[in-house]
């Protein structure tokens, strides 16, 4: 374990910094609750260790349940399944395991340090002793879950029974009480249960509301109907806070089920409000904690707590539902009229994570360049030569090609350099230095080097121009320019947002089914824009007409529809490039290839292979053949393979994804 600044490296449990934490909780490490509570968490990926399993754990065991190999701890798979306790985690609580790269063999962190013996005696329940079998069988078992089992069980071979290890065998050292005297239930003891929660219970917390289905141990009162889980067991909230910043006077915890609205949120609760006896203030538990002030990625400025909105007819700036202003939430100094609810300013995708109470104001230049004069700049991207403003574009020149989105100058006006052929589309070169944007939770930094490709996060193009990153999001600049409201031709009645789907959805430009996209938030639209379509090109120039090509967004027709440069049928019901007298239909992969993103003349590298391949314009008269499919490229841009003769050329991503040399 290393220390690096503020974090904490940890290289055999995650691959990023983790931060010393406090949270009573469920570990990712193990699966369970400990009553302390230190640990590691990393905030990019809402994971928590616990202390105690990062201290305990080394990158190599030996277990008495597979002693012909031993185990490495490695990140688990989506759904692990422990080979010894045969718990499934489908709610991906786990992530770490020790497995066997052999056999596939893996046991969760919880197994691994409390192997199961080879004998136990449970006398009061039954009067043999029962063995562990060392191998794994299908089994139904015996104790009072019934439930069907696949692992090791405990065995008894005198009565022929078969037990899950949990049901049977706790260790000694991770023993619970089998009943607690709890504060907030003084009426009756609480029992210990292990497994499923009743049937006729709710599934929550009593205390906390959340949903204990998953837990594997938790407190309930059966006459009372009253479920506990193990956090709120460990850490009871307090009975009473008295914080200023939440609110003037003290507050009194309502341990009951009563329905109520939160000032802060200004949404419904089913329980255990905290209330102000003297203001009729009432306020969710998990509401006490909401941060001062913070920043969101759909605004460029701070956005502050306030106990009361008080903007009349406003809208949310995060999910664009209207605001009860006469409720709690987030609103920006600067900007009278953009406000936030509370739950949607505080959501995972919305916010980073940092409280910024205390914390100075960026106020460093984001300004993308210097005037010089009325038409001439210098573009930090560009510092060495100034830039000349030209109102008409180069649509007859298609070499002229911009360095920010990589895509030709055309009729749009640019600034060019006077030294040299560096050129810049004048929206381009508007590009700030930092940006928010709704695909990440921190500042995205426009990056003006092209030594490296660009795998866009959002469109999932391979570009070589400008691109926004942080960390390891990248995004080039065509998707990293989006902002809300986001206003495209195809829509023109009402402006787009990003809404986060419920379930994939279709783009209603290229069909394609899209976890993310710009939709229309009008009721009834159902208009969907993956981030590929919605930056597409709207005019271009191919080689197929002499006149440009404008982007048709679909039409209602019965007819065929064919591609005249793949020979292929055409949806109509999709986007496609058409000419001056509407006559082709162009599919809009067939007219910008899959390197569209790829500055002309500049060079890539395959690094896995270190391969050096140079972009280029396929504007000869005799098209050249492809290395790997073997058919002439027919996309504007491929890429031809340097140091290598004879079948030097890579006409699509495909192509290249099989690749052999």
């Amino acid at each position: 374990m290393e220390s690096e600044g503020e974090g904490v490296s940890l290289p055999l449990i995650h691959e990023h910094l983790m931060m010393p934490w406090n949270d009573l909780r469920k570990g990712h490490c193990c699966g369970h609750f400990l009553a302390i509570s230190d640990g590691y968490y990393c905030k990019i990926c809402d994971f928590f260790v616990h202390k105690k399993c990062v201290d305990e754990s080394t990158e190599y065991i030996e277990h008495p349940l597979h002693s012909i190999h031993t185990l490495k701890l490695l990140q688990s798979k989506l759904e692990f399944r422990c080979d010894v306790c045969d718990v499934r985690d489908v709610m991906g609580i786990v992530n770490l395991c020790y497995r066997c790269e052999i056999c596939d063999f893996q046991v969760d962190l919880y197994c691994a340090k409390y192997p199961p013996p080879d004998f136990i005696d449970m006398s009061e329940t039954h009067q043999h002793k029962l063995t562990l079998l060392k191998e794994e069988i299908k089994f139904d078992c015996d104790a009072k879950c019934g439930k069907f089992g696949y692992g090791f069980p405990y065995k008894c071979h005198e009565c022929d029974l078969a037990f899950h290890i949990e049901c049977v065998w706790n260790p000694p050292e991770a023993k619970h009480l089998s009943e607690v005297n709890h504060t907030y239930h003084p009426l009756h003891p609480l029992k210990l249960h292990t497994g499923d929660v009743p049937q006729y219970s709710d599934g929550k917390c009593r205390l906390c509301s959340r949903y204990i289905i998953y837990d594997k141990l938790f407190y309930h009162c059966s006459a009372c109907n009253f479920s506990l889980d193990m956090r709120c067991v460990l850490n009871p909230p307090p009975q009473s806070v008295m914080d200023l910043k939440v609110h003037d006077h003290q507050l009194i915890l309502r341990p009951r089920i009563d329905s109520f609205t939160c000032n802060a949120c200004g949404l419904t609760g089913d329980r255990n409000p905290y209330i102000c006896v003297h203001c009729d203030f009432m306020i969710h538990q998990e509401c006490l904690t909401l941060p001062r002030l913070i920043n969101v990625n759909r605004h460029d400025h701070r956005v502050s707590r306030t106990s009361v909105l008080g903007v009349v007819n406003s809208v949310c700036g995060v999910c664009r539902q209207k605001v009860d202003w006469t409720w709690g939430g987030y609103s920006c100094q600067k900007c009278p009229h953009y406000v936030v609810h509370s739950k949607c300013a505080t959501r995972k995708d919305v916010w980073n994570g940092k409280e910024l109470e205390g914390v100075p104001e960026e106020t460093e230049d984001i300004e993308p360049y210097v005037v010089i004069d009325d038409n001439t700049i210098q573009h930090f991207s560009h510092k060495e030569h100034y830039l000349r403003f030209h109102v008409n574009g180069l649509f007859w020149e298609e070499n002229k090609h911009c360095s920010a989105c990589t895509q030709p100058i055309y009729l749009q006006s640019f600034y060019g350099c006077i030294d040299c052929d560096f050129m810049l589309h004048q929206s381009c070169a508007n590009y700030p230095k930092k940006k928010w944007h709704v695909l990440h939770n921190d500042r995205l930094t426009l990056v003006t080097s092209v030594d490296n490709t660009c795998w866009c996060d959002a469109c999932y193009r391979v570009s070589n121009g400008f691109k926004y990153k942080c960390g390891e999001t990248e995004l080039d600049v065509l998707c990293g320019s989006v902002s809300e409201p986001f206003v495209h031709p195809s829509h023109p009645h009402h402006p787009l947002y990003y809404i986060p789907l419920v379930g994939k959805k279709f783009c209603n430009g290229c069909d394609n089914r899209v976890s993310h996209a710009l939709t229309c938030i009008e009721s009834g639209c159902e208009f969907h824009l993956c981030f590929n379509c919605a930056t597409l090109p709207q005019v271009v120039k191919h080689r197929v007409d002499d006149h440009p090509l404008s982007l048709c967004y679909g039409e209602k027709a019965s007819g065929i529809y064919w591609c005249d440069i793949c020979e292929k049928e055409t949806s109509p019901s999709t986007w496609f490039y058409t000419c001056k007298d509407h006559r082709a239909s162009l599919h809009t992969k067939c007219v910008l290839g899959d390197f569209a993103g790829l500055m002309p003349r500049s060079t890539i590298k395959l690094e896995l292979d270190n391969i050096s391949l140079e972009v280029v314009l396929n504007s000869s008269m005799s098209r050249p053949f492809c290395r790997v499919c073997e058919s002439h490229c027919m996309y504007p841009i491929v890429l031809k393979m340097l140091g290598i003769s004879g079948g030097q050329y890579i006409c699509s991503l495909y192509c290249l994804d099989r690749l052999e040399l």
